[in-house]
């Protein structure tokens, strides 16, 4: 549930990171924000409530358990840390669409030149022996000077790789679960059936319907909703207007955007935008 999708094709960015001890008790802050949250607990326990739609998860992380908590989503504390508690915590994004470029001016690669792949992080793993692991992380994060914006990202890559490979064989990605990554990753632009053949090699037909037995979605309703979701965070976070909201999501036209937008949700964007304010 929530879980988060790497590719290999994009590092992902660390926006800091550091080991923490609770000199009181406390609860966890209650704040949507956007980046990715991981959690490693050395002692103690932290305890920490996802909420999405409405629906509430509720985790307690305790010593030699990994949470990861997914961007733009609300965190919480229900229950109270207690003193002491230690943690290690990397705040980092994988979203593609919002990971600077180190040379804005470089063209991708064509996607017959590279080997993309795209895996889902497990939300929670217990493994003692990663304490050592993290304190290197976040001592190279605090002392690497300039090595350290340089191989920062590969070494948190590496570490979240080796998570993935702790996965039990049964849960490999499924056909599915690819399509779902990549009409995340392409959420700013149009539905396109041509360009999924492309990526996968696969007749539409049959990526369609694989879609649709699995996921109980169409592919095009998933892509609207990942669309529409992420207009709504926009909305309730940003003060950018409709029409820059509409652009960054792909739409070339400003009103059949608000009436997709209202479609999903039910009401405008601007009806939306004006209750979540009232709603803070």
């Amino acid at each position: 549930m929530n879980q988060i999708i790497l590719n290999n094709s994009t590092l992902p960015v660390v926006c800091g990171c550091d080991f923490c001890v609770a000199a009181e008790p406390f609860f966890h802050t209650d704040r949507i924000v956007d980046f990715n949250v991981m959690i490693y607990v050395t002692d103690g326990q932290i305890n920490v409530t996802e909420e999405d739609n409405g629906v509430q998860t509720d985790y307690c992380v305790t010593p030699g358990r990994l949470l990861f908590l997914k961007s733009g989503l609300r965190h919480l504390g229900k229950k109270v840390c207690p003193k002491g508690t230690s943690w290690f915590f990397v705040h980092f994004i994988t979203d593609p669409r919002t990971a600077p470029l180190l040379n804005e001016s470089s063209e991708p690669l064509r996607q017959y030149e590279r080997a993309e792949y795209s895996a889902i992080l497990p939300k929670s793993i217990a493994d003692e022996k990663l304490s050592a692991q993290l304190r290197n992380l976040v001592d190279f994060f605090h002392h690497g000077g300039n090595r350290a914006k340089w191989e920062l990202n590969a070494r948190f890559f590496a570490f979240l790789s080796g998570l993935i490979k702790k996965e039990e064989p049964s849960k490999k990605i499924s056909k599915a679960d690819e399509i779902a990554a990549f009409l995340l990753q392409n959420y700013n632009k149009p539905f396109s059936a041509k360009s999924l053949e492309r990526h996968f090699f696969l007749s539409y037909k049959h990526m369609a319907a694989q879609f649709k037995r699995e996921k109980n979605i169409t592919m095009q309703q998933y892509h609207t909703r990942i669309r529409m979701e992420e207009a709504e965070k926009l909305l309730r976070s940003t003060a950018l207007s409709i029409g820059e909201i509409s652009e960054r999501l792909g739409f070339s036209d400003m009103l059949y955007f608000s009436r997709c937008f209202h479609a999903f949700v039910g009401e405008s964007p601007t009806a939306y935008r004006r209750r979540s304010v009232e709603n803070y």
